[in-house]
C-alpha cells in the first residue's frame, strides 16, 4: 500500500470506533491546537513574523499563484517520492527547517524532533539556537541524517569549535542562515517583551561549547550592562529559569553566559569573504540559507557554496519582503542546474511541495508545523505531521500524474493570471 492510502486507512478505520485524528490534519485547525497548548509568548515566538507579517501573507499568496495542471491515464500505481540530494537518496522531499528554542513547545524539545525524524526518514537540519545541545540531538536521532545550522559568529573560534563538533556528531553538511545578522523588528514578542534568550532558553550549542565555556570566565562588556531590569515577582521568575541553563544551576556563569551569547551570537560585518573563509573550514558541504536575489547565488557558486535555500526565514525577519516561492524560479535559473536548490518558508503541505518541485527546487523544509505537532503531542505530534505531509505529497503527485518526484517538471503546473 503506499504512503498516502496507508496513511488515510490509518486514520479512516479507527474512525468507524469514533476515534479522530490526535493532531489536526488541518493546518489552521494544527496551529489552534499549539496555541491552546502554549503559553502566550511561547506561541508569539513559534508564530510570529516580522512587523505587521505581510511577508508571511506574501509566502501563502504565492503558492495561491501557481495551479497545478493533473494529466490522466498515466498509470501511477506505483510512486517514487524519493528524491537525490548531496549525494543521498532521501525517501521524500522533505527536510526540517532549523527552529530554535523548542523548550518553548515541549520539555524534550530537539530530541523529541530527532527522535520523529529519523523515525519517518526526514533529515533534520540541527537549529544553532537549540535547547539541546547537537551531540544528544545527534545520539536520539540514530543513523537519521542530519545537517547544522550555523549562525555565524563574531567569534571565528567558536564557528571553528561548532563546525568540529557538526562534524563529530554525524551531520553531514553545514546550512549557514544569512539573514539573521540582526534580529528582526517582531511585533508579537516585543508586545509582550518577551525574548527567550534572555532566560538563558535556545542558547544550549554554547552553553555545551568548551570555546564559548573558556570565554564567559572573561566575558565582554554587552548591550545588558546598561540596562538592569526592576526586581519583580517577573523577573525573579525568569532568574530561575536562568539557573537551570546549566547543569550545575550557578546563576552566576548563567548570566555569564547570556552576556557572552548576546555578544557574539551574530555577525553584522558578515561579507563573502567570510563565506569563503568558512569554505576553507570545513570540508562538509555548505548550503546558504536566505538567498533570495539571483545574482547572490552566483556568487555562491562562485565561493564553492553546494547548495542554497530558498527562504525569507518564514517571514520572520523583513516585512513586505518577496515571498520565497517567487525567488525560486530566477534563483532556479541563475544556478543553472549546478548545485542544489532548495526551499522554505511557507510549505504547509503535500501540494505545495510539489508546486515547488516543479518550479525546480531539489527539497523543500518544513517549519513552523512541525513545532505546532510538538506543542499538540510531543514527539507523536512531530511524526503525525510528517506522515500527512509525506501522504498529501504522494497522493498529489500521483493525482497529478506523475508517477516518481524527479519527473515533476515545470509543465505540471501554470501560473494564474492576476
Amino acid at each position: 500500500m503506499s504512503n498516502g492510502r496507508k496513511r488515510q486507512t490509518d486514520i479512516y478505520i479507527p474512525g468507524m470506533s469514533g476515534r479522530r485524528p490526535r493532531v489536526p490534519v488541518d493546518m489552521a485547525a494544527l496551529e489552534r491546537a499549539a496555541q491552546r497548548k502554549l503559553s502566550p509568548p511561547a506561541f508569539a515566538y513559534l508564530a510570529g513574523g516580522a512587523g505587521r507579517e505581510e511577508t508571511m501573507s506574501h509566502n501563502r499568496e504565492a503558492f495561491a499563484r501557481w495551479r497545478i495542471v493533473p494529466r490522466m491515464l498515466r498509470n501511477i500505481a506505483q510512486r517514487d517520492t524519493s528524491v537525490s540530494l548531496l549525494g543521498e537518496t532521501l525517501p521524500s522531499p522533505f527536510l526540517l527547517s532549523p527552529i530554535g528554542v523548542l523548550e518553548l513547545a515541549h520539555p524534550e524539545a530537539d530530541l523529541a524532533v530527532a527522535r520523529a525524524a529519523a523515525a519517518e526518514g526526514v533529515p533534520m537540519i540541527f537549529s544553532n539556537q537549540a535547547s539541546v545541545p547537537m551531540e544528544e540531538t545527534a545520539k536520539a536521532m540514530g543513523d537519521g541524517v542530519r545537517w547544522f545550522q550555523l549562525y555565524y559568529s563574531s567569534n571565528d573560534e567558536l564557528v571553528q569549535s561548532f563546525l568540529r563538533r557538526a562534524e563529530n556528531c554525524g551531520c553531514s553538511a553545514i546550512v549557514v542562515t544569512l539573514d539573521t545578522t540582526l534580529l528582526g523588528w517582531r511585533t508579537r514578542d516585543l508586545d509582550l517583551a518577551y525574548l527567550p534568550f534572555l532566560r538563558g532558553m535556545g542558547i544550549a550549542q554554547y552553553t555545551s561549547d568548551p570555546v564559548f565555556n573558556a570565554r564567559i570566565a572573561q566575558p565582554a562588556p554587552s548591550e545588558l550592562d546598561e540596562q538592569r531590569p526592576k526586581l519583580t515577582l517577573s523577573l525573579l521568575r525568569a532568574v530561575l529559569r536562568l539557573r537551570r541553563t546549566y547543569p550545575d544551576r550557578d546563576l552566576n556563569k548563567a548570566r555569564r553566559a547570556v552576556r557572552e551569547f548576546i555578544g557574539t551570537y551574530s555577525r553584522p560585518t558578515l561579507t563573502w569573504d567570510d563565506i569563503s573563509r568558512l569554505r576553507e573550514m570545513t570540508k562538509l558541504p555548505i548550503l546558504l540559507k536566505g538567498i533570495l536575489h539571483p545574482e547572490d547565488a552566483k556568487i555562491a557558486i562562485e565561493r564553492g557554496i553546494n547548495g542554497l535555500i530558498v527562504s525569507n526565514h518564514g517571514g520572520r525577519q523583513v516585512d513586505g519582503s518577496i515571498a520565497a516561492l517567487d525567488a525560486l524560479p530566477s534563483i532556479v535559473e541563475a544556478v543553472g542546474g549546478k548545485i542544489h536548490v532548495l526551499m522554505d518558508s511557507g510549505i504547509r503541505g503535500g501540494a505545495d511541495a510539489f508546486k515547488a518541485l516543479a518550479l525546480g527546487a531539489t527539497a523543500v523544509c518544513i517549519g513552523r508545523p512541525y513545532a505546532f505537532g510538538l506543542a499538540v503531542a510531543g514527539e507523536h505530534g512531530v511524526r503525525e505531521v510528517l506522515q500527512n505531509f509525506k501522504a498529501d505529497f504522494d497522493l498529489t503527485m500521483g493525482l497529478a500524474g506523475y508517477a516518481a518526484a524527479r519527473d515533476i517538471d515545470r509543465a505540471a503546473i501554470v501560473r494564474a493570471e492576476d
